[in-house]
Parts: C-alpha cells; sequence; structure tokens
C-alpha cells in the first residue's frame, strides 16, 4: 500500500510539473492586463487583437505550411530508406549509409544548420540556387532533421512484419510495387502516422536549424517568439500558444478516437471469425455422421 502511494504521488508530481505551466500559460491568455504577470481580470481581447497582428499570424501561417511540407516529405524519404536498411540486407555501403540516415539524431543542431546555411551559399554562387534563403530552405533543412527520426520508427515497425503475408502476395502473381502500396504501407501505417506527427511537431517547434537557413520575410514562429520574449512576454504570445495547444490537444483527441475505433473493429472482425469457425467446427461432425448414417 505505501509503494502504491508513493507511486501514486511521484505521478502526479510529474504530471503537475509537465501540464501546469501550459495550463498558467492558458489562464494568463485571458488577461486583461498588459503585463504578464499581474493578474487584471478575465478578458479575450487578446484572442481578438491577434486578427490585427499580421505579423504574428503570417508566421503562424508560415510555420504550419512549412510544418506540413515537412511531415510530407519526412515521411516519404525516411519511409524509403527505413525500407532500404530492413529489406536490402547485403549491399556495398550499407554501414555508411545506415550511419548517414541517422546521422541528424545525434549531430547538434548548430552544426546541422551552419552545415546547410554554407551548403546554401556554395550552390547559390555556383549554380544560382536558391537566390534567397526563405521557406524553400527551412522546409530542405527540417526535412533533413526529421527524416532520420522517421526513418527510425518504420525501421522498428518493418522488423516486425511477418515477410509470408508479402511473399505470398507475389507468389499469386503481385508485382513488388502492389505489394508494398497495397500491403505494406497499410501495416506500417500506423508508424507512418506516429512519424508524420513527430515531423510535424519538430518543425512546427524548431527554431535553431531555422535561424540559419531563413531569410527576410521568412520568420517562422519560433523565431517570432524568440525575438519577442527577449523584450518582454506579451500577452499575445500566450493567446497564439493557447491556440496551438488547442489545436494539438484536438488532433491528439480524434488521433486516439479513430485508433480505438479501428482497434475495435479489428477485435470484432476477428472474434466473428472465431466464432464462425467454432461453429463450423461443431457442424462437420454432424455432417459427417449423416453422410456415414445407413439409409
Amino acid at each position: 500500500m505505501k509503494r502504491f502511494s508513493f507511486s501514486s504521488l511521484m505521478l502526479v508530481l510529474g504530471l503537475l510539473f509537465i501540464y501546469a505551466p501550459m495550463l498558467i500559460l492558458v489562464i494568463y491568455s485571458f488577461n486583461a492586463s498588459k503585463l504578464v504577470t499581474v493578474w487584471g481580470g478575465w478578458s479575450i481581447k487578446w484572442y481578438v487583437g491577434l486578427l490585427d497582428n499580421s505579423q504574428l499570424m503570417g508566421s503562424v501561417m508560415r510555420s504550419l505550411e512549412i510544418a506540413c511540407y515537412t511531415a510530407i516529405a519526412a515521411v516519404a524519404l525516411g519511409t524509403l530508406a527505413a525500407f532500404v536498411l530492413t529489406r536490402i540486407t547485403h549491399f556495398k555501403g550499407r554501414t555508411l549509409f545506415g550511419g548517414l540516415v541517422t546521422a541528424p539524431l545525434v549531430m547538434p543542431e548548430v552544426i546541422t544548420g551552419l552545415s546547410l546555411l554554407l551548403l546554401f551559399v556554395a550552390m547559390a554562387q555556383m549554380i544560382g540556387w536558391p537566390q534567397e534563403r526563405g521557406i524553400i530552405t527551412i522546409w530542405i533543412a527540417h526535412t533533413t532533421f526529421c527524416a532520420a527520426y522517421v526513418a527510425v520508427v518504420v525501421s522498428a515497425r518493418l522488423r516486425e512484419l511477418d515477410l509470408s503475408i508479402e511473399e505470398a502476395a507475389m507468389d499469386l502473381g503481385a508485382r513488388p510495387w502492389k505489394v508494398f502500396f497495397l500491403i505494406t504501407i497499410p501495416m506500417i501505417a500506423p508508424s507512418l502516422a506516429a512519424g508524420g506527427m513527430m515531423s510535424f511537431a519538430l518543425s512546427l517547434d524548431d527554431l535553431v536549424l531555422a535561424s540559419f537557413v531563413s531569410g527576410p520575410g521568412s520568420t517562422t514562429l519560433p523565431m517570432e517568439v524568440f525575438s519577442a520574449v527577449r523584450l518582454g512576454v506579451k500577452p499575445e504570445i500566450n493567446a497564439v500558444a493557447s491556440l496551438i495547444l488547442l489545436a494539438v490537444s484536438l488532433v491528439t483527441f480524434l488521433v486516439w478516437y479513430f485508433s480505438r475505433r479501428a482497434e475495435e473493429s479489428r477485435k470484432r472482425a476477428i472474434q466473428q471469425a472465431i466464432e464462425e469457425s467454432a461453429a463450423d467446427s461443431w457442424k462437420q461432425p454432424e455432417v459427417r455422421r449423416a453422410e456415414t448414417a445407413p439409409v
């Protein structure tokens, strides 16, 4: 009983440590006072004022756009890299390729950002592209960083799959690309969704890489918040953060809800198949007795 009480206490303290700052942020987003640390009553004027703050809202939309592009590109590249690492076991340079795929996970973001900055500058001098740093360069940098996470997540799922299902499909005449899109992709769909959401969150939250590879007119939300915080936290920032928390919570709830429904449907289908199999097993002896009975 003491063990259980201590574990419960640690769980509550841990949850408070994580979520109490978020709750305080949401409460102070309704603060009527311009001073963040002084409570001046309840008000929604900072949410209404977001409509007039074109610079902050522009950075929000820019960050969401880059995060969507990054999630799509990172899932595509990370899945291909994971497929190569798990299914093509022997090829020259496999160890080097695996190290290059996972290198962004352990590489400091400052080093990665500086390297990409030097790369873009050299490319602009040699081939004339990119002429200026902006959304495209940020997207490339975030994709390079997030694809490694997707590759690790998808690789773990691919190693758990039963290859006999894919081999049976190819024995029946299905081509490899058809097996990949109709069999492999649906089986690894949860890991693809997890990798996509992780890439979206990492891109939306990134500050270091975007600071190196961004240019005029391409300020992201973390850069805007960091610049504003140095001069003092503004109530509009609390309002934006609260809206982002609300959006993330809704998306997480929807993903959990549909995943739960899919899991329940799968369990019902398995239970129905077991019951039908059991019913057939009971019918077979009766059919055999009817066939062997004397006329």
